[in-house]
């Protein structure tokens, strides 16, 4: 948990912030499933994709038997929207070959999958078409 991590890193004995975590977690005051389903909000609400939600969920130590429930929330077609107004924003109308393949490799990075990075490719070219 993120709140371990940081008490330890001032310092703090395990077992204080042991107590001190659990005192929080019974005020309410932390809540990893909340945490976490503000996580997914945040990052896909940013245009990235779910391998880039699920880093970051790692990296803030939410625990893995929480991550499907909050990953729910990510709308498949929310998340082809984000990714293709990445590419819009990204490829400015262009259809050059290189600039269309950079593009693509940026979607994979932001965290979508190839199939999805395609498919937000494909409905770039076709709004292009018409």
């Amino acid at each position: 948990m993120d709140m371990e991590k940081r008490l330890l890193g001032k310092g703090e004995t395990p077992e204080a912030v042991s107590e001190t975590v659990q005192w929080l977690e019974d005020m309410g005051a932390i809540n990893d499933t909340e945490y976490a389903s503000l996580i997914v909000r945040h990052y896909s609400a940013k245009g990235y994709g779910a391998a880039r939600v699920k880093d970051e969920l790692f990296k803030r130590g939410i625990p893995r038997d929480l991550w499907d429930d909050a990953l729910c929330e990510l709308d498949s077609e929310d998340m082809g929207d984000a990714a293709l107004e990445f590419l819009s924003r990204k490829l400015k109308g262009s259809t050059d070959k290189n600039e269309l393949r950079k593009a693509t490799d940026a979607l994979i990075r932001r965290g979508f999958g190839y199939e999805e990075a395609r498919a937000a490719m494909n409905r770039y070219l076709e709004g292009l078409a018409e």
